[in-house]
């Protein structure tokens, strides 16, 4: 069978990529740019807003993954485009093409639509799979690290000189990308009530999250170093981030947006949300995948 996949390049869909290898599946994923063949995966050039290369991409798979979003954008429509049109495009092509199971990578910001121009652009997101009467399912994944991860790499970096500083105190949840990998793929292989039209909210499964310290010292740990982790303030990290957005542009971590959903106190998953155990459950231990993470930066340089 063959397993279609948007955003297969990046982060999450190289992870997925490479759990589709151990098992043998046959995949076809879009790319805009060129990429060096591997075995059992077919490259469709093109993007989400390319309706002749959606159709090729949907054509003959037996379930599309749709993993690729914007998560950095100068403006609400430009988190619109991404996340909202894109997924439509997506989806239209699922139908046509008669595809027989759709999985869509959301987000927990989506939880919270009122609080960025990013969650907001999830949530619309979900609205266009939920209607779109494909046998579909969404995944909402917490912050999600492991190797290759560029965006908590921000953390590590800063633990290696002692100094964590983190959003004010609040809690949320974690999932190692490996783990990841493994549910998108068993919930596009997935059928019956326990996949279809659902929605997960997913996590490493530490009941009630990490408080925002915790984690800084977890990070700390992963890199051999005991760390202080300051709590700062909500003003504070959002002139920090506009601070980041005139001296990086577009290549800023912490951008005005991200800052706005950051300060929320709540992103654990929601155990009534969450994957019954029999279909899926987190195998990594969280401490033990920082410290593989933290090794996979050093030996990159990373760090």
């Amino acid at each position: 069978m063959t397993i279609a996949i948007t955003g297969a390049t990046g982060f999450v869909g190289q992870a997925v990529l490479d759990e589709a290898g151990r098992r043998g599946l046959e995949v076809k994923a879009l790319t805009r740019r060129e990429q060096k063949a591997r075995e059992g995966v077919e490259w469709v050039s093109g993007d989400l807003h390319d309706s002749t290369a959606l159709s090729t991409l949907a054509s003959g798979s037996k379930a599309l993954l749709h993993i690729a979003g914007v998560v950095n954008a100068p403006d609400r429509a430009g988190f619109e485009h991404g996340n909202v049109t894109g997924t439509a495009n997506v989806v239209s092509a699922a139908r046509t093409a008669e595809t027989e199971r759709f999985v869509c990578v959301s987000s927990l910001s989506a939880r919270e639509p009122g609080l960025s121009d990013y969650g907001l652009s999830k949530r619309m997101a979900e609205e266009k799979v939920e209607v779109s009467g494909l046998d579909w399912t969404i995944i909402r994944p917490p912050a999600i690290y492991g190797p290759r991860d560029t965006e908590i790499l921000e953390l590590f970096r800063a633990a290696k000189w002692g100094v964590v500083p983190m959003p004010p105190e609040g809690r949320a949840s974690l999932i190692h990308v490996d783990d990841l990998a493994r549910l998108l793929l068993d919930s596009a292989l997935g059928t019956g009530r326990d996949w279809s039209q659902r929605i997960f909210e997913v996590d490493d499964a530490r009941k009630g999250g990490w408080a925002h310290s915790e984690l800084a010292r977890a990070i700390g740990e992963a890199m051999g170093r005991n760390v202080f982790a300051p709590a700062v303030p909500a003003g504070l990290l959002k002139a920090a981030a506009q601070l980041d957005r005139m001296l990086r542009g577009e290549k800023a971590k912490l951008t005005p947006d991200r800052a706005s959903y950051m300060v929320h106190p709540d992103w654990v998953s929601d155990p009534e949300k969450a994957v019954p155990e029999a279909l899926w459950s987190a195998r990594i231990d969280t401490r033990e995948g920082l410290r593989e993470t933290a090794r996979w930066y050093a030996e990159q340089g990373w760090l």
